[in-house]
């Protein structure tokens, strides 16, 4: 717990100190581009430390970055879809994705966490942003005090997620196991 005495930098940096991979494998999941990560992760970084003088200690230390790296990450979304002509997908509308890329060529050189993170990057950014908050261990209420909705309706959402990711995870992975097989 975050002690209100703290100074505004002080603060910043016991969240840091803690939750700075989470960061970046939040960041991932907006951002597959290296260098666009890393000023995403940057501006993450900006906007807790900047956050911190209004923190009030009210919410976890865990809830605040978590909401302070989401609300970044969807304000970052957002930009990019404006100014982007690929779409983000309705979780529901994902059914076949070999329309917009090879992802035979670009599975056969990333691992499985690679894998399932571009299915997640292409998802739309409300679906995205609770999928990557479930992966990080947060529960359905964490996640709704961050994205603000409902701990029962985040679970409905996370579970229709996960079950769609891992039929398609599934199915790109068997599909690339059995040409390989045939060649």
């Amino acid at each position: 717990m975050v002690e209100t005495k703290l100074t505004q930098d002080e603060r910043y940096r016991v969240a840091a100190d803690e939750f700075g991979d989470a960061i970046g494998r939040l960041a991932y999941a907006y951002e597959r581009d290296a260098d666009k990560r890393d000023d995403l992760i940057q501006n993450i970084h900006m906007e807790l430390w900047r956050s911190f003088k209004l923190f009030d200690c009210r919410a976890s230390l865990r809830t605040w970055v978590y909401r302070i790296a989401h609300n970044t990450g969807a304000s970052y979304v957002h930009r990019q879809m404006r100014h982007s002509s690929k779409p983000y997908l309705n979780i529901d509308d994902m059914t076949d994705l070999s329309d917009a890329v090879d992802y035979e060529a670009a599975f056969a050189r990333i691992d499985q966490v690679d894998q399932l993170m571009a299915l997640i990057q292409r998802l739309k950014p409300s679906d995205r942003q609770v999928i990557t908050l479930y992966l990080e261990g947060l529960n359905a209420s964490e996640i709704g005090d961050i994205i603000g909705g409902s701990s029962g309706a985040v679970a409905t959402q996370t579970h229709r997620i996960k079950s769609k990711l891992s039929k398609l995870f599934k199915t790109k992975t068997s599909n690339k196991g059995n040409k390989h097989v045939s060649s």
